[in-house]
């Protein structure tokens, strides 16, 4: 089965247009258009079946799968993903942390929304697209001479790195969601106005421990992510097809967020604060430990919450993510991957 594909204004892949068009349909004649063409397989499975793209093709439904997979996520997990937050930033625990937003009333359950939606959905279309970029210009710089892995790794922890420019959003989220900041920072386009006038490097406090996480975090993902799924089974069903990329990304992101669950600690009690000194990673880190009395284990305060969300979150974005893919590359049951 042909299908053809139409990305429109491919020089911002992230915000790209696709238009699906059937490949007896006339060519459309666009500016700053580019079409790809795949040859799709009949039957279904999602790690089976492979697209045609070469590694010289310049856009790819990556970015938008990607960004929608985080807008399913966010919408369904943000209550949990405040009360994780809460429990970072003052160490207490769940029942805790829950009683404050019951306190607080459910006109403000979802205050703080903004920044993660956009920061997710603009993060993973960047965590997706830019894997799926960088992956084919390595391969195009080395004649596909390399072996598979190495080149997933270095992809990823390459895309990683390059969304660290996303830092002011996870900065202003920070914010909004730290309950002794609510007077102050009341909306997402406010907060950002509001640190203005500290300067630029003040929308980027926090760098550091997203740099250590973003880029290994993503080695790991993109290189176990396809190794998980060939241990499931595939089934003759979307469904149980859909259930498979379910708990493959739910397992991977749970045991990788929770890895990296004290670094997270840190870099929000870094981004808590707005103006004054900017204090390093390492002594911000030994303040936190001694103020929770040197004690490990209250660095994983909130990281069973943490860890069902993750679960729950990377499952949705790995299922969404195939099943948009599906969605954007033909109208029958098939997945592409």
């Amino acid at each position: 089965m042909d299908v053809t594909f139409m990305l429109v204004g491919h020089e911002t892949p992230a915000l790209a247009m696709l238009i699906y068009l059937p490949a007896s349909a006339p060519q459309l004649s666009m500016s700053k258009s580019t079409s790809v063409h795949f040859n799709v397989t009949e039957g279904y499975s999602s790690t089976q079946i492979r697209s045609n793209v070469s590694p010289n093709s310049k856009s790819s439904p990556e970015f938008v799968c990607g960004a929608g997979a985080a807008f399913a996520n966010i919408v369904l997990t943000f209550p949990v993903n405040k009360a994780i937050f809460r429990q970072q930033i003052h160490g207490i625990n769940l029942s805790s942390a829950v009683k404050q937003l019951q306190l607080e009333g459910i006109r403000n359950l979802y205050r703080g929304l903004g920044p993660p939606l956009l920061l997710k959905c603009t993060t993973l279309s960047l965590t997706f697209g830019l894997y799926d970029f960088y992956n084919k210009q390595i391969q195009r710089w080395s004649n596909e001479s390399l072996p598979i892995l190495p080149v997933k790794l270095i992809a990823a922890t390459l895309a990683g790195t390059t969304e660290a420019i996303l830092t002011p959003f996870e900065r202003v989220q920070a914010l909004l969601q730290d309950r002794h900041q609510q007077r102050k920072y009341t909306n997402t386009v406010q907060s950002f106005h509001q640190l203005k006038r500290f300067g630029l490097r003040e929308y980027y406090r926090g760098l550091t421990p997203i740099l250590i996480r973003n880029g290994p975090s993503n080695a790991v993902y993109f290189g176990l992510r396809e190794p998980i799924r060939n241990i499931l089974p595939n089934y003759e069903s979307n469904f149980g097809n859909i259930t498979s990329d379910f708990v493959s990304g739910a397992v991977l992101g749970a045991i990788i967020s929770t890895m990296y669950y004290p670094l997270n600690v840190v870099k929000s009690v870094m981004q808590r604060k707005a103006g004054g000194e900017f204090t390093s990673f390492y002594k911000t880190f030994i303040t936190v430990f001694n103020e929770r009395n040197r004690s490990v284990k209250k660095l994983y305060y909130g990281v069973q919450a943490n860890f069902m969300r993750s679960l729950i979150s990377w499952g949705i974005i790995n299922a969404t993510y195939e099943i948009l893919k599906k969605s954007f590359f033909q109208n029958d049951n098939y997945l592409v991957s």
